[in-house]
C-alpha cells in the first residue's frame, strides 16, 4: 500500500538563512504599525522561489498565540478576542512564481470607526506552497517536508492609554551543552504588544560583590502570551548567588523580581 505523508512546519519570527526551503521571505516576519480608528494602512510581504522550478502559493489568514513551554496554536479567525484579522484584506489567496522569481503580496488594514479597547489586535497572514503530487507507483513512504511561514501583522491602536504588563512566570538554570542557561519565563499580562530584554545583576551571596551583567535577545510579546528568555551565565563559577532580574521593554518601562540562584558544575 503507497503511503504518503506531509510534514508541515510553520516558521515564526526565526531567520530565512537557516531554512532549506524554496519559498523566502524577503522583509520580515513581523509587521507593526500604530493605528487610528477609521484610517486605512498598506503593507506588502515580499518573497523569492529560490528554486529552478515553479512554486504555487496559497495565502491565508489566522489567529495565533503562544506560551513558554514552547507551544503555538494557530486557530481559524476569532479565536482571539484581540484579532484583527476582519480588518485585513489580502489581494490574492493563490499566487504562482516562477523559478527564481520575487514577488510581493499586498494587503490593506483598514481600522473600524470605533473600537472599544485600547491596545495590541493582531493576526498572521500564513504563505503556504502547495506541492503537486507525484506519482509513485512503488511501494513505501513518500515523504514530502513544507514550510509555512507565519507573517504577524500587529496593529497598535489608541496604544498612548494602553500598556505592556510583564510579569515572571518562572526562573531555573538548567546546563545544555556545557553551558549554564539561564531560562525566565516572562507572560505580558497588558494590552500592549512589547519587545523586551531580560537582565540579569548577580552578586555574591557570602560577600555583596557583583559577579557580573548578562543580557537576554529582545523579544517580541504580544498581549496574553509568554516566551521563555534564554541568559548564558556560564562565565559564573560555582557558587550561590543573589540576583536581579529586570525586563525591560523597548520603551523603557522596566520590571523587576530579586531571586536567589545556585550555579553547579555537575
Amino acid at each position: 500500500m503507497m503511503i504518503k505523508r506531509f510534514l508541515f512546519f510553520v516558521v515564526l519570527l526565526s531567520q530565512i538563512g537557516f531554512l532549506h526551503a524554496s519559498i523566502v521571505i524577503l522583509n520580515g516576519l513581523t509587521h507593526h504599525y500604530k493605528v487610528e480608528g477609521g484610517k486605512a494602512y498598506k503593507g506588502k510581504i515580499s518573497m523569492e522561489n529560490t528554486d529552478n522550478t515553479p512554486q504555487n502559493i496559497k495565502v491565508y489568514l489566522q489567529d495565533f498565540s503562544y506560551k513558554a513551554d514552547g507551544s503555538i496554536n494557530y486557530t481559524t479567525p476569532h479565536t482571539n478576542k484581540k484579532t484583527n484579522a476582519d480588518w485585513i484584506k489580502l489581494n490574492t489567496n493563490l499566487l504562482t512564481l516562477k523559478a527564481k522569481e520575487k514577488a510581493e503580496l499586498y494587503y490593506e488594514i483598514t481600522v473600524p470607526d470605533q473600537i472599544d479597547q485600547a491596545g495590541s489586535y493582531w493576526s498572521v497572514i500564513i504563505i503556504e506552497p502547495v506541492e503537486d503530487i507525484q506519482p509513485n507507483n512503488k511501494e513505501g513512504i513518500n515523504i514530502t517536508s513544507i514550510v509555512r511561514y507565519a507573517i504577524q501583522v500587529i496593529t497598535d491602536y489608541d496604544s498612548e492609554r494602553a500598556k505592556p504588563d510583564l510579569a515572571f512566570e518562572s526562573v531555573k538554570i538548567d546546563k545544555e551543552d556545557g553551558k549554564h542557561i539561564l531560562k525566565i519565563a516572562i507572560s505580558n499580562r497588558g494590552d500592549l504588544y512589547c519587545k523586551p530584554t531580560a537582565t540579569v545583576e548577580v552578586y555574591n551571596r557570602k560577600n555583596g560583590q557583583k559577579a557580573g551583567v548578562f543580557l537576554s535577545q529582545a523579544m517580541g510579546l504580544l498581549p496574553s502570551t509568554s516566551k521563555l528568555f534564554y541568559i548564558d551565565i556560564s562565565k559564573l563559577p560555582q557558587d550561590k548567588y543573589n540576583a536581579a532580574i529586570i525586563a525591560t521593554d523597548e520603551d523603557e518601562n522596566a520590571f523587576a523580581l530579586n531571586v536567589e540562584l545556585e550555579v553547579k558544575n555537575d
